[in-house]
């Protein structure tokens, strides 16, 4: 299977989840707008949430996969398994530990990291403290998936782990459809919701043990024990705890300062809601497909096979953000009110949402391109280094956050998290660069420019197309409204589409490849 074929098999069980997080936020919309309920419950989620990208999806994997990969490589399975089964017992008991704690400590983490500005509001304060608790096991569960799909990344299984997550989106679609069916109060929809995502971590957990299973690869459990591999893993994870989750970091950062302002926290999760689309289905599909590769290059000495494949992961990521980020800069009050706008969400939540859906996404290309850089770091166990640079883009994204709230709100917090990227990315490919671990091919350069030349011109018609179909519908019936903006959209993917190939900015070869494995 390629590269990009990977790609497109993460990428499409990415999507499936993505689409049902939009159909999931339409109701969350709908059912609780943009009040204090929606602020509670999504100050609530970040915060195991946060844990979750920070230990397992990003300092946990970054660490595990390429260890995994180089037992797998070097001693086969019977080595894998054993790393497996020490490394699942010392997990298991530190996260219960640590899950013990939190949940103990809940009130204090909530008034001092999770939402103090919620303080001043007792009533959001008291159900932000509930609402966490419950989802908080949630990290655990995903801890252990987190685990497991890097069992079955290494194997090169990828499709099964990047689907398990639409488990969640399609259970709280479910709690909300029940919700607005029988009518229930806003706060009682809030703890149904938070009962949702623990009832999700479970069900992940339960699928993907049938899976690695089914892959022939079993665990048991163990004492735990501090074996040489444990420990390296434990050293490799401690940079990496900052490193793999600092967009997480960031919107916390976000998170804490935007508790201030009323209906913020709602505001900023709608907007990345929609930037999140394009991010999870090109950032995580490069994230998981590219480190467990490059290891396995790197490991193998294929310098040239590791060149390949970056450069390749460079033309795919930016070939398909920059027109995203284009497109969702140049009309993004449409594309907010064609999702969100109706019930309890209004016209003034889109204006609002729409200017921070605008400066999230003008940092998208950035955001993919970690994925891309970070792994050609952590496949040489180099997790120091993009360590420093997620300290320096942390400071970056307060300060600009800090200095731009007074004016901007909301917005400031966005495009904070934007710049700050932007900076993260610069750090680790001119580091890349003076490393000689990796300089672009001259093909992937000219494709690079016209892929921005191709995005440009797409967002110029798109800019037209929106001020002649959709700005004289405002206020219209709203299957009109999606018709106008649908028809936008399409346009502009035709226009970037065609010029992307007709500049050569798309691999020709490997879009026949498409194609024919499409009709076949």
């Amino acid at each position: 299977m390629s590269l990009v074929a990977k790609f497109a098999s993460v990428g499409s069980a990415t999507m499936a989840s993505r689409i049902l997080g939009f159909a999931r936020e339409a109701l969350v919309a709908s059912a609780l707008g943009a009040g204090p309920v929606t602020d509670a419950f999504y100050a609530a989620f970040r915060f195991p949430n946060l844990f979750r990208r920070l230990f397992a999806e990003g300092a946990f994997n970054t660490a595990f996969i390429p260890l995994f990969s180089k037992e797998l490589e070097g001693g086969g399975m019977e080595a894998a398994r054993k790393f497996g089964e020490d490394v699942l017992t010392v997990l298991l008991t530190v996260l219960l530990a640590f899950s013990a704690l939190a949940m103990i400590f809940m009130p204090f983490l909530v008034g001092t990291i999770v939402a103090p500005g919620f303080a001043d509001t007792p009533e959001k304060f008291d159900l932000t403290v509930v609402m966490t608790r419950v989802m908080f096991p949630y990290l655990l569960f995903m801890s252990l998936v987190a685990m497991l799909s890097g069992v079955m990344n290494a194997m090169r299984k990828f499709f099964l782990a990047a689907l398990a997550p639409v488990l969640l989106n399609a259970i709280l679609i479910a709690v909300l459809a029940a919700a607005l069916a029988v009518d229930l109060p806003a706060r009682t929809t809030g703890l149904w919701l938070a009962w949702g995502v623990f009832a999700s971590g479970i069900g992940q957990f339960l699928i993907l043990v049938i899976a690695v299973r089914r892959a022939g690869f079993t665990m048991r459990l163990r004492m735990p024990r501090l074996t040489p591999a444990v420990r390296r893993l434990l050293i490799l994870m401690a940079p990496a705890l900052i490193t793999g989750g600092i967009m997480q970091i960031n919107l916390l950062v976000g998170q804490i300062i935007a508790s201030v302002q009323d209906k913020a926290i709602a505001l900023l999760n709608f907007a990345d809601r929609i930037n999140q689309l394009p991010l999870g289905v090109i950032g995580i599909a490069v994230g998981v497909v590219l480190l467990p590769e490059l290891s396995r290059s790197l490991k193998a000495g294929n310098l040239a096979d590791a060149q390949h494949l970056q450069n390749r992961s460079l033309e795919f990521a930016l070939g398909l953000t920059v027109p995203a980020a284009v497109g969702l800069m140049v009309i993004p009050a449409p594309i907010v009110g064609l999702l969100y706008e109706r019930g309890e969400f209004t016209a003034l939540d889109t204006r609002m949402t729409a200017m921070a859906l605008a400066a999230f996404a003008s940092g998208l290309p950035a955001y993919v391109l970690t994925k891309v850089f970070q792994p050609a770091f952590f496949a040489r166990e180099d997790m120091r280094t993009p360590m420093w640079f997620s300290l320096v883009t942390v400071i970056v994204n307060i300060a600009i956050s800090l200095a731009l709230f007074p004016l901007y709100g909301h917005v400031a917090i966005a495009l904070a998290t934007s710049l700050s990227s932007w900076v993260n990315v610069v750090l680790l490919a001119g580091t890349l660069w003076w490393r000689n671990h990796f300089r672009p091919s001259a093909v992937t350069s000219r494709r690079i420019v016209m892929i921005l030349v191709s995005s440009a011109l797409m967002g110029g018609v798109a800019y037209g197309l929106d001020a002649v179909l959709v700005a004289p519908l405002e206020g219209a019936a709203l299957p009109l409204r999606a018709a106008a903006v649908l028809v936008v959209v399409a346009a502009a993917a035709v226009v970037y589409l065609a010029l992307a190939v007709l500049t050569g900015a798309v691999d020709r070869t490997e879009l026949r490849a498409v194609m024919r494995r499409r009709r076949a």
